[in-house]
């Protein structure tokens, strides 16, 4: 009687454990490899999402922001995102087109003006500008401007703009510069790249271990050194003509079952819990105003904008990175 008692009572045991199980939501959300890494926001911000929304929250690392649209436009309905995270202005119209994302139910009135921001499918979680990160202790004179650089004997990192989201923003900002003048300056650029790298992780790593004299990278880049390392060598050099703002967005999968808790994540990454581990993480500025920030920040180089609308780069992104493929191989 007893064991068959205990028998019992391990059997409820179980079943029970197996509902709660059952019960508890799974929210998977893709994202870039960097941003869920070890030192990255991803750990904090599942731990602080996790504790607030009973649910578990999975993220799915690939290895750039472009990656991400190209394996959500393939798997289409196949999909187990519910939350594409790290796509930017570059990818989101045609995200939009492919039907990959659907409208958000999110109120996002807290954010920053100077991002204007209206778009109904896609909440920014952060912002910044693509910069070439040197080291000053081996370049007292960087280039101040990306004529310079180009016309410079300087060696060069960048990411491939077919994967990568910083790759894209040096694609804008070579066609925003030249304009029609591109193609003869991406063959500039190649006598200077060292290599072009799949994503920002590999890129920079390369250029830590003193792979080249110039990576790009984010005008925040500097704070991560001033702040997790304490040193302060690693500059952003400013460029006159200005540089490509970056922001970063979540958008909710077109073909997610989990449409509710997507928008309970979307709402809590741009809340002020959310927002304070994003810049210290990730070193990029918050998208909403009241964010405590280390002092580097202040000091950081504020450049004017160039680039173009997420309509215009959607109409242009096949054909110049077609531009770039044929002058890079050459």
């Amino acid at each position: 009687m007893r064991s068959a008692a205990i028998a019992t009572a391990l059997l409820a045991s179980t079943f029970s454990v197996s509902n709660v199980s059952a019960a508890t939501p799974t929210l998977n959300v893709y994202t870039y490899d960097s941003f869920v890494s070890e030192w990255g926001p991803g750990p904090q911000l599942k731990s602080a999402f996790e504790a607030q929304c009973s649910c578990v929250l999975n993220f799915v690392a690939a290895e750039d922001g472009v990656s991400i649209l190209n394996r959500a436009r393939i798997e289409k309905s196949a999909t187990e995102a519910d939350v594409l995270l790290g796509l930017d202005l570059g990818l989101i119209q045609e995200a939009s087109e492919l039907g990959l994302v659907q409208t958000h139910q999110v109120d996002t009135s807290a954010l920053k003006s100077e991002l204007s921001w209206s778009s109904a499918e896609f909440v920014p979680f952060d912002y910044g500008h693509f910069a070439f990160i040197y080291d000053s202790r081996k370049i007292s004179s960087p280039a101040a401007s990306l004529d310079e650089l180009i016309r410079s004997d300087a060696s060069l990192i960048y990411q491939d703009p077919r994967t990568s989201t910083p790759g894209q923003g040096m694609m804008l900002w070579v066609n925003a510069a030249y304009g029609d003048q591109s193609a003869t300056a991406w063959r500039e650029i190649a006598d200077n790249t060292e290599t072009v790298t799949k994503g920002w992780w590999e890129a920079y790593s390369l250029f830590l271990e003193g792979g080249a004299d110039y990576v790009l990278s984010y005008t925040t880049s500097p704070a991560y050194h001033v702040v997790a390392e304490g040193v302060d060598h690693y500059k952003a050099a400013a460029f006159s003509e200005g540089h490509i703002a970056q922001v970063e967005v979540a958008g909710i999968s077109a073909y997610t079952d989990q449409a509710e808790l997507a928008n309970e994540f979307l709402r809590f990454l741009i809340s002020p819990e959310a927002q304070a581990i994003i810049p210290v993480t990730n070193w990029m500025l918050p998208v909403i105003d009241g964010v405590e920030l280390p002092e580097i920040f202040d000091n950081l180089v504020t450049p004017t904008t160039l680039g173009f609308s997420p309509a215009e780069i959607a109409a242009n992104r096949k054909g110049w990175i077609n531009e770039w493929r044929d002058a890079a191989a050459n």
